[in-house]
């Protein structure tokens, strides 16, 4: 159980026998607190078996800033390859989802947990530089690094709680991937009232989320309490970390944008046998 959670080995005999025992494996770790811990073993045992692609990259591409592998692991994947050309791919798509409901000029754009700076160091490649771009992350190594790195976007701290440092209505666009998956209940709603809070009125707001597409990954107790409605945590360890998960029905998202416009709803699918989060774009109506 603990090998099929730390390298993600699957059985070519019996998926299915072996996907529940990963399932239980986790559930024991996480129950005994062990979770993170299990969670950096396994960053090491990728970070070996990496090397040699991860010092091509390198070779190959001298002049691409990286940020420490670690810190790709915790907010995407340890392959520099597909860090480096998906995040590029990441940008381009947010900029062509944000161009069907708004003329991409003289915009301030924030993201939202932007770790660091994986997407937004590639967006003003496609909304222009009369645009303006800010990142912020509760985790100061990653501001840091940014700081330090990525000279065309201002990088702020925050606290794992609100309040965010800008002001009412500051923002036309704030796009949040993968963020609110890993918060709690509360959280889900005191943090969608604060995007709200800086979000200019008629401003937009992207963020993916885990939903239908994750249902075989949650256990049989936690499908009784997606079906009815209601988000989805898995805790014992620290919010807003990578190992603190969270799942999120339809209708719970709809009672959290409350009465904001859903400009969209995109639906996530496995690609490969892989989930892909939901991606909801709203539209704040109210001042």
């Amino acid at each position: 159980m603990l090998l099929s959670f730390l390298v993600g080995k699957k059985s070519g005999i019996n998926n299915i026998k072996n996907n529940m025992m990963k399932k239980l494996g986790m559930s024991i770790l996480r129950k005994l607190r062990l979770i993170k811990l299990a969670d950096k073993i396994r960053f090491y045992i990728l970070f070996i078996k990496t090397f040699k692609s991860r010092r091509d990259f390198k070779r190959i591409n001298p002049d691409v800033k990286l940020p420490p592998a670690f810190y790709l692991y915790e907010t995407f994947n340890i392959d520099y390859n597909s860090y480096h050309i998906k995040s590029i791919d990441t940008a381009k798509w947010l900029s062509s989802l944000f161009s069907k409901y708004k003329s991409l000029e003289n915009l301030k754009v924030l993201d939202w947990g932007c770790g660091p700076g994986r997407v937004i160091r590639h967006l003003p490649n496609f909304m222009g530089e009369s645009c303006q771009f800010y990142g912020t992350d509760y985790n100061k190594k990653y501001i840091k690094w940014c700081r330090k790195n990525i000279t065309n976007v201002t990088f702020s701290f925050n606290q794992l709680y609100p309040p965010l440092p800008f002001e009412n209505k500051t923002f036309d666009i704030i796009y949040g991937i993968s963020i609110f998956t890993h918060l709690s209940l509360k959280m889900h709603f005191e943090w969608f009232n604060e995007l709200m809070r800086i979000l200019k009125p008629n401003g937009i707001i992207l963020i993916t989320l885990q939903s239908n597409a994750f249902i075989d990954k949650l256990t049989s107790e936690e499908k009784v309490i997606y079906e009815k409605g209601d988000l989805v945590v898995r805790s014992r360890t620290k919010e807003g970390h990578r190992t603190f998960s969270a799942f999120q029905p339809t209708i719970f998202v709809e009672k959290m944008l409350g009465a904001n416009k859903i400009l969209d709803h995109i639906e996530g699918k496995k690609v490969d046998n892989k989930p892909q989060q939901d991606v909801w774009i709203i539209q704040k109506l109210s001042n």
